[in-house]
């Protein structure tokens, strides 16, 4: 069986003996260098070359040389490996694509050695910053390796908000859905809320609050039931409310995975949606939100807004000295289905 024989790449200086110029010229050419008189139809020349010969600039050569590689770093904890916060990672991507940048992301599992390697690595390759990203919305103490390079927090923050973040509008996103069951004329509103003690848990709650306050209705504790934020507990809480003497005739679901377990508790009781009962998620995974009959209307988190404004924002600010650690808030819009 015959050997098959790697063709060789070309080099800069077969683009140079090509084109009829010097080595040193194509360089110039190629790396952009500015202050250099070269006329135009030699410019030329040595494109039309490049592209015959079909070179390719060494990338990580050129980095080296002028500390610009084009390259994120962009590290998740469980984001990669998840269905529902992939948006994230496209926003991200999309954002880096659109000013000549490409993403170098890595998974790390939640495991602090593999995240602290994934940092060094990243300072090893001249990553021009990085978005450090999370599953949830929390606070994150990140490795003192990752302030070497400009940095940007998605989806959580540092407690001494150092690091510039992007964050979802937890408060405003469940004002927003417990205001658009008031003005359908509900006073008795159910809450159902997660019992993990994260800013989601506790943002929801006073958002719900804020928005009965707006319309002037006293707030019920009995309302608020509180569970694991899976369907299971949706479930449970959602039989607890409406067996109580006086149950409600709406509830707001801390996220969809607890709505849809609402869903299942309230026919059980053969109650109809919306008609006798309405249902509104938070999240918007729309895996669970579309499928549900009837659809769920919900509260989206923004994550490829919020992937996209990380990378947008570390590319517009990065190259400053000490980059503003600016907290961003982002909008979480109500999607409109049909479950109220």
């Amino acid at each position: 069986m015959p050997r098959t024989v790697k063709k060789r790449r070309p080099t800069m200086r077969d683009v140079a003996d090509f084109a009829g110029v010097s080595q040193t010229t194509v360089s110039f050419i190629i790396n952009e260098v500015g202050g250099i008189s070269i006329p135009e139809e030699t410019r030329q020349r040595v494109w039309a070359a490049v592209e015959q010969l079909g070179y390719r600039r060494n990338a990580v050569a050129h980095g080296l040389r002028t500390d610009r590689t084009s390259v994120l770093g962009f590290i998740t904890d469980e984001i990669a490996t998840t269905p529902f916060a992939g948006k994230i990672v496209q926003g991200a991507q999309d954002a880096a694509w659109e000013n000549g940048k490409i993403l170098f992301l890595i998974n790390t599992g939640k495991n602090p050695a593999i995240e602290k390697t994934a940092i060094e690595m990243m300072l090893e390759r001249k990553v021009e910053g990085i978005i450090y990203a999370t599953m949830y919305h929390r606070a994150v103490n990140p490795p003192d390796t990752i302030r070497e390079v400009p940095t940007v927090l998605l989806d959580c923050f540092s407690r001494d908000h150092s690091l510039p973040s992007v964050v979802p509008d937890e408060v405003g996103g469940a004002r927003t859905a417990t205001e658009a069951l008031l003005e359908k004329g509900h006073r008795r509103i159910g809450f159902l809320n997660n019992v993990d003690p994260i800013p989601a848990t506790f943002g929801r709650l006073e958002g719900y609050k804020q928005a009965l306050a707006n319309y002037g209705v006293p707030f019920d504790a009995s309302l608020v039931a509180c569970g694991e934020s899976q369907a299971s507990g949706g479930y449970r809480c959602t039989l607890s409310l409406m067996q109580s003497t006086n149950p409600p005739t709406a509830i707001f679901c801390f996220n969809d995975r607890m709505a849809m377990g609402a869903y299942d508790a309230l026919r059980k009781l053969n109650f109809r949606i919306p008609d006798d009962i309405a249902v509104i998620g938070f999240d918007n995974q729309e895996i669970i939100a579309e499928q549900l009959h009837p659809a769920l209307s919900t509260i989206e988190l923004p994550h490829y807004q919020m992937g996209w404004w990380a990378v947008k924002y570390l590319v517009e600010h990065g190259g400053a000295e000490a980059m503003r650690p600016v907290q961003h808030v982002m909008e979480c819009p109500l999607i409109r289905r049909e479950s109220f």
